[in-house]
């Protein structure tokens, strides 16, 4: 069985549409780089050389330095799918960032967003 397309897709190509998204509501830039920092561990440096060098979807989270141990908290549902019900590890952990993006753009606080009360 093949991956998901998502999967070999350069986080670099949809990156610019998790900052449109937030932008579009009122939000930044440095948000929704908040939260990916946060979900994955890497550095704001790092970040950006993931970003250059056009790293797939599968590699940028697979080689993150430490994935955000409250993520199992996040829960509900992105393009009509519970996050919390997805059994592919890999389509979960984008799911996770999806879930967090759409949060930001709805208005719901950092704190909150970021799980931390």
């Amino acid at each position: 069985m093949t991956g998901h397309r998502i999967f070999t897709t350069s986080f670099a190509s949809v990156y610019p549409h998790y900052v449109a998204k937030a932008e579009k509501k009122g939000r930044t830039r440095a948000e929704v780089d908040e939260i990916i920092l946060r979900q994955t561990g890497y550095s704001p440096e790092k970040l950006a050389a993931r970003l250059e060098d056009r790293t797939d979807f599968e590699s940028f989270f697979t080689e993150a330095p430490h994935m955000n141990p409250a993520r199992s908290l996040i829960k509900g549902t992105v393009c009509g799918v519970r996050v919390e019900e997805i059994e592919d590890p890999l389509m979960r952990e984008i799911r996770y960032l999806d879930k967090l993006i759409d949060e930001l753009a709805k208005g719901k606080p950092m704190e909150k967003i970021l799980r931390q009360g």
